[in-house]
């Protein structure tokens, strides 16, 4: 049987990606077989497009595709808590482009009945990423005060709204005055216009204890400078930079914790636990309309280099979806 997928035909900017017919992928025990009814696009695709950061090994490298939502069409012998005919969003290691697409079982969530697919394909990059690096490895906890780097992108929205929830006070950057108002509506606290104010500058008094951060570069050091004794610093990208300086007094002076991760490349079964984490604490929020997921445009996946013209404008807000 075939499907069409998303390719890329070679490296390069958003006219490289086609769409082409391909063999429907095969399943393994312990994996599902999805329906994509639709796919969250992410900036890790625009790196992969351009050569930057390739698939894992024994992952599809030329369809991009980090989050779906869709139906269950077929299930291993071993896939536990998932049945055909169900309604899911998962995180997979590549291939989301496409009509159909392979998930291990432990990187799938139940998708309510009342969100609908394209809500559901804009969740599970932005929800992994954010309740490991933010609530497990970072440890925030009612009365921190974090720095959200980028609020108004799909990390940076779900972080901003999931620490809210969970009783934290939120900074976050900008560039506009549109995403100002933005966040402003998804909760935070302190709004900084990066394009008109320093953020060290901003914050140097207001006893940051966290950071989530994916700018790196010149960021490093403020970010150092802001944080509080015991405070979490926490890299989920360096887009403008991965090698800095650390002033290894100042780590030691303020007891700072300085962590990060990268997800794609994780074990099925860290994936399957962070599952159960996030089924457990935030898929009620998500069903009882506590959370939001903003979606700022959807396209055809026919449309897919259109959609990464814009990701990579970053003139959006909130997160941008292919439907199948």
């Amino acid at each position: 049987m075939m499907m069409q997928a998303v390719v890329i035909t070679k490296y390069g900017g958003p006219e490289v990606l086609q769409v082409e017919n391909r063999a429907m992928p095969s399943i393994s025990e312990q994996e599902v077989l999805i329906e994509v009814k639709a796919a969250g696009v992410n900036r890790p695709d625009v790196f992969q497009r351009l050569g930057k950061y390739p698939a894992p090994e024994g992952v599809v490298q030329d369809v991009l595709g980090l989050e779906v939502s869709g139906i269950i069409i077929s299930k291993g012998a071993a896939v536990k808590d998932f049945n055909i005919g169900d309604r899911v969003m998962a995180l997979v290691p590549g291939g989301g482009y496409a009509s159909h697409v392979t998930a291990h079982y432990g990187s799938c969530l139940h998708l309510p009945d009342d969100v609908d697919f394209v809500k559901g394909a804009a969740m599970p990059e932005t929800l992994y990423t954010v309740w490991h690096n933010l609530f497990e490895r970072g440890q925030l906890a009612a009365g921190d005060h974090v720095l959200i780097h980028g609020g108004a992108g799909g990390i940076g929205s779900t972080a901003i709204q999931l620490a809210k929830l969970f009783g934290a006070y939120v900074s976050t950057t900008v560039s506009t005055a549109e995403k100002e108002a933005f966040v402003k509506e998804l909760g935070a606290d302190i709004i900084i216009n990066y394009k008109q104010k320093d953020f060290e500058t901003e914050l140097a008094h207001k006893n940051v204890n966290i950071v989530l951060d994916y700018i790196g570069g010149a960021y490093f050091t403020k970010n150092i400078n802001i944080l509080q004794p015991e405070g979490r610093l926490i890299y989920i990208n360096a887009m403008e930079g991965a090698k800095v300086e650390l002033n290894l007094i100042k780590l030691m002076q303020k007891r700072l914790h300085l962590t990060g991760s990268t997800m794609r490349n994780r074990s099925p079964e860290f994936k399957k636990s962070l599952s159960a984490s996030i089924q457990k604490n935030v898929m009620d929020l998500v069903q009882t309309g506590k959370f939001m997921v903003p979606i700022y445009k959807k396209f055809a996946y026919t449309g897919a280099s259109t959609a990464h013209e814009l990701m990579e404008s970053s003139d959006f807000k909130g997160k941008i979806v292919l439907v199948f």
